[in-house]
C-alpha cells in the first residue's frame, strides 16, 4: 500500500471514529452542567463537570502521545476511547449514587474522548503532504460535525432509554455516549491499518530515529520554533474562551425557563460552528497561511463574546447566534493553531509536541471552566462573556505577530 492509499484509508477510518466520538462527547454536553447542579445542589459547582472533563483530557494527552510514540496511533487512540467509555458509565453510576466525587472522576475519564478526537487530527497529518496538510487535518475536524450536532439532540430521545434502564433521566444521554465510544474503539482497532505514524516513520527514517524522550523532544522543538509556540498559544486561548462560555450557557438558558430541547438546539448550533466549516478554513489555510486564518478566528471569537454578553437569560436568537460564532471562531483558531504546530516539527518530534499542546489546551480550558461557574454565580453571564473577549483579543494580537512556517514538500 503506497502513501496515498494509506492516507486515504487513514482519513476514512478517522472520519468514522470522529463521528462516533462526537456523539459520545456531545450526547452528554447538553445535560452535563445540569446533572452536576442536581448532584451537588450548587450552581457554582455546575461547571466542574466540564472542568474535570477538560482536566481529564489534559492529563491523558501525554500518556496518549507517549503510547503513540512507542506503539503507534492505533493502540493509543483505542485506549483513549475505552477509557472514555468507562467514564460515561461512571457518570451513570454517580447519578444513581448521588456521588459528586464519582461524577467528577468519571467526567475526567470521559475527557479521554476529547483527547482522542484531538489526537486524531494529528494522525490525519502524519501521512499528509505539506501542501495538503491543512485540508486533510480540517476534514477530520469537519466530520465531527455529524456526531457532535446529533449528540445534543439526543437529550430528549434518551429519556425513554433512561426509564427503561432505570437510571436518572439526565444520565440517559451518557448511556448513548458509552455505546458510541465502545463502537469507536472497535472501529479504530480493526480499520486503522497501516498505522499512519509508524508508516510515516518508515517513509522518513532520517527524521524519526530515537524513540526515547518524546516529550522532551517535543518541548525542545516547540521552544525552538516560534510558529509552533504561537500555534500552541492560539489553540489554548481559543479553547479556554470556548469552554468557559459554552459550559455555562445551558444554565443561562435553563435559568431563563428554556427547555432541554431548546438547550440541545442552541448547543447543536454551537457545535455546528465548531466543526462544519473546518474544510473551508483548511483550504484558506493552505492558500493564505495559518496566521491569516488565526486572525479571522480571533475576530470571530471577539464578536461572539460581545454578542453573548448582550444576551438575556433564556432562549434568544442573539444567544443562539453568539454560540454559533463561538464555535466558528474556535474552529478557525483550532485548525490554524494545529497547522502552525505541526508544520515545523519532524516526525520524531510530533507526538511529544502534540501531547504537550493538548495538555496545555486542557489545563487552560479546565481553569476557565472552573472559574466560569464562580463568575456566573457572583457576577453573571455577561461578565463571563466580557472576560472571554479579553482572550479573543489576545488571539488576534498573537496571530498578527506570527509568520507562517511551512516545511518544504
Amino acid at each position: 500500500m503506497d502513501r496515498q492509499q494509506a492516507q486515504g484509508r487513514t482519513l476514512r477510518t478517522l472520519m468514522i471514529t470522529q463521528v462516533l466520538g462526537g456523539v459520545g462527547l456531545a450526547a452528554g454536553a447538553t445535560v452535563g452542567s445540569l446533572l452536576a447542579e442536581r448532584i451537588s445542589g450548587r450552581t457554582d459547582l455546575a461547571g466542574l463537570g466540564g472542568t474535570f472533563q477538560t482536566l481529564g483530557s489534559a492529563a491523558l494527552a501525554l500518556p496518549i502521545a507517549a503510547l503513540a510514540h512507542r506503539a503507534g496511533r492505533r493502540p493509543s487512540l483505542t485506549m483513549a476511547y475505552v477509557v472514555a467509555a468507562l467514564g460515561a458509565l461512571g457518570i451513570i453510576a454517580a447519578a444513581a449514587l448521588s456521588s459528586f466525587a464519582l461524577f467528577l472522576l468519571a467526567s475526567a475519564a470521559l475527557g479521554s474522548a476529547t483527547a482522542a478526537n484531538s489526537a486524531a487530527r494529528y494522525a490525519a497529518a502524519d501521512l499528509a503532504l505539506p501542501q495538503r496538510r491543512g485540508r486533510d487535518l480540517s476534514l477530520v475536524v469537519w466530520v465531527t460535525t455529524l456526531g457532535s450536532v446529533l449528540g445534543p439532540n439526543l437529550a430528549g430521545p434518551a429519556e425513554p432509554i433512561a426509564r427503561t434502564l432505570g437510571i436518572d433521566v439526565l444520565a440517559g444521554p451518557f448511556a448513548i455516549s458509552a455505546a458510541c465510544l465502545v463502537l469507536g474503539a472497535i472501529v479504530m482497532t480493526i480499520w486503522l491499518r497501516p498505522d499512519p505514524l509508524l508508516l510515516s516513520r518508515e517513509l522518513s527514517p532520517q527524521e524519526s530515529a530515537p524513540h526515547k524522550g518524546s516529550i522532551s523532544r517535543g518541548w525542545a522543538a516547540i521552544r525552538r520554533h516560534r510558529a509552533a509556540a504561537h500555534g500552541v498559544t492560539i489553540m489554548a486561548l481559543a479553547h479556554v474562551v470556548m469552554v468557559a462560555v459554552m459550559v455555562m450557557t445551558p444554565l443561562h438558558l435553563v435559568h431563563g425557563e428554556a427547555s432541554l430541547a431548546v438547550v440541545g438546539f442552541v448547543i447543536s448550533g454551537h457545535i455546528l460552528g465548531m466543526f462544519a466549516f473546518a474544510p473551508i478554513f483548511g483550504l484558506a489555510l493552505d492558500r493564505f497561511g495559518a496566521p491569516v486564518v488565526a486572525l479571522v478566528g480571533g475576530a470571530i471569537l471577539m464578536l461572539a463574546a460581545i454578542t453573548a454578553g448582550m444576551s438575556s437569560a433564556g432562549f434568544s436568537v442573539r444567544l443562539t447566534v453568539a454560540l454559533f460564532l463561538l464555535g466558528l471562531g474556535w474552529s478557525a483558531a483550532f485548525v490554524s493553531g494545529s497547522t502552525l504546530l505541526v508544520g515545523p516539527l519532524t516526525v520524531a518530534e510530533r507526538p511529544g509536541g502534540q501531547g504537550l499542546a493538548d495538555l496545555l489546551m486542557g489545563l487552560t480550558a479546565a481553569a476557565g471552566g472552573a472559574l466560569a461557574g464562580v463568575v456566573v454565580q457572583h457576577w453573571g453571564y455577561a461578565w463571563l462573556a466580557h472576560l472571554a473577549l479579553i482572550g479573543a483579543i489576545a488571539i488576534t494580537v498573537i496571530a498578527a505577530m506570527t509568520h507562517d512556517c511551512r516545511r518544504p514538500a
